[in-house]
C-alpha cells in the first residue's frame, strides 16, 4: 500500500482527507472490522468500507462490484489459476476458491494486518489450491511471466487505488503474467481522470482498449481485457451469459450489454484507438 503522506503517489482529495484523519486522530491506514446487524465490514478507518459479507452467508459476493468482476467467466468458464490482487474481507477469493473446484486461487495481500483477519471472514486455510501470499503485488507482477489465466484487480489502501498498482509498467507486468486468452479485470473504483487513465494503460499494454462496464448501484467502471484476444463475438457471449445463469451462477447478462455498446461507441471513435506513443506513466 502507498503512504497517504507521500504526495507522489495521492490525489489531491486523499491528501485532504488525511489532514481530516490526522486532525480527528485517526492513524490512516489501519484496518478496522465493524460488526453490524447481519453483515461484518472492513474498513481502514473510518473513510469508507472496503469489503462487507453477510453473516448468513460468508461466501456470497455481497457487494455489487464484486459480482461485476466475476464476468471474466464470459471469455475464461474454466481457468486453472486465478491470480487476486487485494485480500480485503476475502470476497473475490471465496467465491472463486467455492465456484472453481479445480481451479489454484492466489491471493496477493501488501497489508499483513488484513491478512491476520482472515478467520473473521471465514477466509480458508492455505492448501493445493488456495493461498494468501504477503507480498508487494507490483514485484510479484513484475516476476511471474504466463503464470495465471485470470488476474483480479481490487488492491487499494485507505485513500483509493495506489500510484504503484496503477502505471504503465504495472499493467505490461499484468498482460506478461497471464498466458494466453487470459482476462485481466480491474476495479477502478469510480469515474475520474485518473480511471480514463488506467484505461489508456491498459489498452495499451494489451495492444486495443479494454472492455468496460459498470457495476450496478456503486457505480465501479470495470476493465477487461483479453491478452490476444480476437474481435468479440457478441452473439457468443450474450449465449454464455445465459448457459451461466442456467448453470446457477451471476446474471451477466446486462454486463455483456454495457461491453457491447461502449465496445461499438469507441469502434466509431477514431480518438478511442489504443494509443502506443503516450505517456507510459
Amino acid at each position: 500500500m502507498q503512504s497517504w503522506d507521500d504526495p507522489a503517489s495521492t490525489s489531491e482529495a486523499a491528501l485532504l482527507a488525511a489532514y481530516f484523519a490526522e486532525l480527528s486522530g485517526w492513524q490512516a491506514g489501519v484496518p478496522v472490522v465493524h460488526e453490524g446487524l447481519r453483515t461484518l465490514s472492513l474498513c481502514f478507518g473510518t473513510l469508507g468500507v472496503q469489503t462487507a459479507m453477510r453473516k448468513n452467508d460468508p461466501f456470497a459476493l455481497h457487494v455489487p462490484y464484486t459480482r461485476a468482476m466475476m464476468a471474466f467467466q464470459l471469455f475464461q468458464p474454466h481457468p486453472a489459476h486465478i491470480l487476486i490482487v487485494g485480500l480485503g474481507g476475502g470476497s473475490l477469493s471465496k467465491y472463486c476458491h467455492r465456484r472453481f473446484p479445480e481451479t489454484l486461487v492466489t491471493t496477493v495481500e501488501i497489508d499483513e494486518r488484513v491478512i491476520a483477519l482472515r478467520d473473521q471472514f471465514h477466509i480458508p486455510p492455505d492448501s493445493g489450491r488456495f493461498r494468501v501470499v504477503h507480498a508487494d503485488a507490483a514485484e510479484y507482477l513484475a516476476a511471474h511471466r504466463n503464470d495465471a489465466d485470470v488476474i483480479l484487480l481490487d488492491g487499494f489502501d485507505a485513500f483509493g487505488l495506489p500510484a504503484k498498482l496503477s502505471t504503465q509498467a504495472f499493467y505490461d507486468d499484468c498482460h506478461a503474467a497471464l498466458r494466453d486468452g487470459g482476462v485481466l479485470v480491474a476495479n477502478l473504483l469510480e469515474r475520474s481522470d485518473s480511471e480514463a487513465a488506467c484505461f489508456e494503460r491498459i489498452g495499451r499494454a494489451f495492444g486495443q482498449p479494454p472492455l468496460s462496464t459498470v457495476a450496478r448501484r456503486d457505480e465501479n467502471p470495470i476493465a477487461i481485457a483479453v491478452k490476444n484476444a480476437p474481435a468479440p463475438d457478441w452473439p457468443a457471449l450474450h449465449a454464455r451469459a445465459r448457459d451461466i445463469v442456467l448453470s446457477g451462477g451471476i446474471n451477466f447478462g446486462s454486463h455483456v450489454k454495457n461491453m457491447e455498446h461502449d465496445s461499438n461507441a469507441c469502434a466509431a471513435t477514431p480518438q478511442c484507438e489504443t494509443d502506443t506513443t503516450g505517456d507510459p506513466a
